[in-house]
């Protein structure tokens, strides 16, 4: 089981975090991923695997004044 954005489940075990973002239909370029309350550099989407226990949010900007 994993907690992405608060939520927990079990489809994303396995998972590359690039292939949950893009599965999810998330643009990397407008999003950083923290996982187990790390930034996880986007260099690191393709190689780092989603596993068991993780804890991952998936923060988005947002423009305004």
């Amino acid at each position: 089981m994993v907690k992405i954005n608060g939520k927990e489940t079990n489809e994303a075990c396995g998972m590359t975090v690039s292939e949950y973002l893009e599965a999810n239909s998330y643009n990397p370029k407008h999003i950083v991923v923290e996982l187990n309350e790390q930034i996880l550099p986007k260099s690191e989407y393709f190689t780092t695997a989603i596993t068991d226990g993780d804890v991952m949010e998936v923060l988005s900007f947002m423009g305004g004044g």
